[in-house]
């Protein structure tokens, strides 16, 4: 035995030798040879035991599922973070269709390189509504101690931030944002980068990040460029210039050429999943549309206030300036005597003493004094004693909230609010008020966006936008991944009223609640290009009909129109989906066979 502590070994190369040490070996044997000393046995387990606990068996592992908490990610999901670590590192963009869970992908692969000691400092810019969404879901499903920005010197102090671009781009923000190494980079809602002259694609440009996620529903809207921003953003000169893009892989707008060799490239750094992928699945949509009559007090309100903006409409010859107010009063009275009420009262006080308009608003005035009952508000009560179950109810108006909350309380039933206007921890506590204790959440149409109320699968429309893409954006809160029970969305309507007629064109004519998101946007972005917006249309409509056949004719018309539009728009789908098909042979390098839908 040689009784030296280390042992000289060969030189392995010019100028270089090894050492071993052979310490711990003559210490052992010192033991064996005394029988002793031992270090205690269950200390010597639980070192065992957190040794092993360490080891990484396998090179694809990833460690941060056993951190996970209260979610158990899919394997699209899986799949995709595997791919981002081992293939893209660290930078990509992740194009899944909306309601996949971008989110958790980025969470799963942010985690993953925090335990592997890859990640320290860590961005992350959201829209103002998600920022307090994004820090829940991290903290409480990640472990990830993320804090929303409130303070310039938390820019330095947190090491995970949350923050919305408008804010992080904006003096006295920017120049410490600038200043910083980021670990990593994650953009929620990237399509807003798609114009490399905008403000928002330079300052992430700028930003000093080793790993980027880019996370968009729609990397490809209007034009071929716009991908290629997006791609330069992540890995500058990964399809060349933008000369030689053009050159290489653009036929026309909308029109690839080459495209094995842009799949190929693409696939380098974007993953697709969608949602009719076989192990993606979402639960049905259940449409209910309640058509309700009004009392005759309520009906008269309706007409006397149609009347009146008619009357308006045509003194001012259907002037922009004044429209704007119109088609406000005209939503309101479809909702409730009391959203119409504050806006006459403010009406009334901004007229002149001596017009005879002021008159007019104010008989109206008293016929809401005169009205005792809401028909709407009852058909929720029954409703709601019916389904028996947690419920949102959503509106346009903060005097409609704020009417139901009282009814429902006056009948025993346990509602909360949710409104623009409330900051973020009185949200935060809605929301979980909602959650633990109320059967009811009443929201407005700042509940229509970045809230995820999955544990909920009844939604009552009580009052109906005018805009499909803003009922599609209220559906979508409850009907996404991670909903286990079929959706149930009810929709209110009045009889000999506009709202009538509205119901009728969203769910008849244009069969919204069947589209594709992307082909409804698409419809709707040509019609405002041929003439105004289906708001504006509709509102146009109601001041020249002069009977309720009449109106009904418009409708019809407008609903032809907008099935022309989705007839024309085919070929262009057609092209868009030569598009798809390139991205879509994507997502084939994670498992699964991917499809991008037209629009």
């Amino acid at each position: 035995m040689n009784n030296q502590t280390t042992e000289h070994i060969r030189p392995i190369h010019e100028g270089l030798s090894m050492h071993t040490d052979r310490e711990w070996f003559l210490d052992w044997e010192s033991r064996v040879v005394r029988n002793g000393p031992w270090d205690n046995w269950t200390l010597y387990q639980l070192a065992y035991e957190a040794e092993k606990s360490s080891l990484i068996h396998s090179f694809d592992e990833l460690l941060c599922l056993k951190h996970v908490n209260g979610i158990e990610p899919m394997s699209h999901q899986i799949d995709t973070a595997k791919k981002v670590l081992y293939d893209m590192r660290g930078r990509a963009i992740l194009a899944d269709e909306v309601g996949l869970g971008k989110t958790i992908e980025a969470g799963l692969i942010l985690k993953e390189y925090m335990i592997r000691g890859l990640v320290r400092k860590a961005l992350i810019l959201v829209p103002a509504s998600l920022v307090l969404q994004w820090v829940r879901e991290l903290n409480q499903k990640f472990g990830i101690a993320a804090s929303a920005q409130k303070k310039s010197y938390m820019w330095q102090t947190c090491d995970v931030i949350v923050a919305s671009m408008d804010t992080a781009k904006r003096d006295p923000h920017r120049e410490i944002v600038l200043g910083l190494d980021y670990d990593m980079l994650i953009v929620d809602e990237a399509h807003k980068l798609k114009n490399k002259k905008t403000t928002n694609y330079q300052f992430v440009g700028e930003l000093r990040k080793k790993y980027c996620l880019l996370l968009t529903a729609t990397p490809v809207q209007n034009d071929l460029k716009e991908l290629y921003n997006l791609i330069n953003l992540l890995k500058p000169g990964q399809l060349g210039a933008q000369t030689n893009f053009q050159a290489n892989f653009v036929m026309a707008k909308r029109m690839p050429k080459n495209e094995g060799v842009l799949q190929q490239e693409l696939s380098k750094i974007m993953i697709r999943n969608r949602r009719g992928d076989g192990n993606v699945e979402f639960k049905k949509r259940i449409v209910k549309n309640i058509t309700l009559t009004l009392s005759p007090e309520e009906q008269a309100l309706y007409d006397g206030v149609t009347d009146f903006i008619r009357g308006q409409y045509e003194q001012n010859q259907g002037q922009p300036s004044n429209t704007l107010a119109l088609v406000t009063l005209q939503r309101e009275v479809c909702s409730s005597r009391d959203a119409v009420f504050i806006t006459l009262v403010n009406m009334f006080k901004k007229t002149e003493e001596n017009s005879p308009v002021r008159s007019k608003i104010w008989e109206l005035v008293e016929r809401i004094r005169s009205i005792q009952a809401n028909t709407k508000a009852e058909t929720v009560l029954n409703l709601i004693r019916e389904i028996n179950d947690k419920v949102i109810i959503f509106t346009e108006y903060r005097a409609s909230q704020e009417y139901l909350l009282n009814y429902l309380k006056e009948n025993k039933i346990t509602a909360v609010p949710y409104r623009g206007g409330m900051n973020r921890g009185k949200k935060d506590w809605m929301m979980d008020l909602f959650r633990t204790r109320a059967q009811v959440l009443v929201a407005t149409e700042a509940g229509g966006e970045g809230i995820n109320l999955q544990f909920c699968h009844h939604m009552i429309n009580f009052d109906l936008p005018w805009n499909p893409m803003r009922v599609e954006q209220r559906i979508g809160r409850v009907h996404r991944l991670g909903q286990t029970d079929d959706v149930r969305i009810y929709n209110l309507s009045t009889r000999n009223t506009i709202e009538e007629h509205i119901l009728n064109l969203l769910h008849e004519k244009i069969n919204m609640f069947e589209l594709v998101i992307g082909e409804l946007d698409s419809i709707l972005e040509r019609l405002e290009k041929k003439s105004a917006s289906l708001e504006s249309s509709l509102f146009k409509m109601m001041m020249e009909s002069r009977s309720d056949e009449e109106m009904r004719r418009q409708i019809d018309r407008l609903g032809d129109s907008l099935t022309g539009i989705r007839e024309e728009l085919e070929p262009e789908n057609e092209r868009k989906a030569k598009i798809g098909s390139i991205l879509s042979a994507i997502g084939q390098n994670v498992g699964v066979n991917h499809e991008y839908r037209p629009g």
